[in-house]
């Protein structure tokens, strides 16, 4: 893991809290802090010890998106389109890094979470609102398509095509109560309240075996996407017969009848 300016990391155990550190400027996300998050994310990837991480912002509000002022955004000239083409790659692989890595990513959303912003709380396994967050798809809103950062792949899947189309094809905000109602976001807390929900439910997933929490993010990944329900049961028998096989599971099934919490080696 790296050394980082706007961003910062914390560890409690098996859990990481990684917060966006730059309040004064609304965290919005410039090429550098994205390839911060980045680095972040793909060392995830190798550090299993890591097991849920929670992703959460410092000030007034999560993050109002990408910063369109930056020179990597305004350069004009020759080779405009390659480079657009590159800072665009550079942006979306954080979706894809927080998608695929192996620990659930418990997001904090309080104030605005804005484009890029709103791209990285659907990209997170399970999402904590304060009552006064508010969200949207904010392309739309500077002359950009309305799907981007992959809002067009994951919102659907998280609300329906309708709720999506309605906010994606408008730009319209999602507020906190209507993102409860819509399966949006899990629970609306007081904002001094989110860590606290999150690592009680980050201690739930940690009574899982580490092996077993991987793979079933994994087979969550796969099985939004599964063709038919023959393809899913092929997919979940994998995963169990895998299971089955580790020392882990027989140490719960062994805690399980000496009614004690099971001690986990990640074998």
């Amino acid at each position: 893991m790296g050394s980082y300016r706007s961003i910062t990391v914390e560890a409690r155990g098996a859990i990481e809290i990684l917060t966006l550190d730059r309040p004064e400027a609304l965290n919005v996300l410039t090429p550098e802090v994205i390839d911060e998050l980045a680095d972040y994310y793909e060392g995830l990837h190798r550090r299993t010890q890591v097991r849920v991480t929670i992703l959460r912002a410092a000030g007034r509000a999560f993050c109002a998106g990408a910063d369109l002022g930056s020179q990597a955004f305004a350069e004009g000239g020759s080779g405009r389109a390659h480079r657009q083409t590159e800072i665009q790659e550079r942006y979306a692989r954080v979706i894809r890094l927080m998608r695929s890595c192996p620990q659930p990513v418990i997001c904090l959303v309080q104030g605005a979470a804005c484009g890029a912003g709103f791209s990285l709380l659907l990209a997170a396994d399970l999402r904590y609102a304060a009552p006064e967050a508010k969200m949207n798809a904010a392309y739309l809103r500077v002359g950009l398509g309305g799907c981007d950062l992959g809002s067009g792949y994951l919102l659907p899947r998280l609300v329906g095509l309708a709720a999506a189309s309605e906010f994606l094809l408008s730009g319209r905000f999602i507020d906190a109560p209507r993102a409860l109602r819509m399966g949006l976001v899990s629970e609306v807390l007081p904002a001094e309240q989110l860590l606290d929900g999150a690592l009680a439910m980050a201690a739930d997933m940690l009574r899982a075996s580490p092996l077993g929490l991987r793979m079933t993010k994994e087979t969550l990944n796969t099985l939004i996407d599964a063709p038919s329900l023959e393809t899913a049961l092929m997919i979940e028998n994998r995963q169990q017969i895998i299971l089955t096989e580790t020392a882990d599971h027989r140490e719960a099934v062994a805690a399980f009848r000496e009614r004690r919490e099971p001690q986990y080696d990640d074998q």
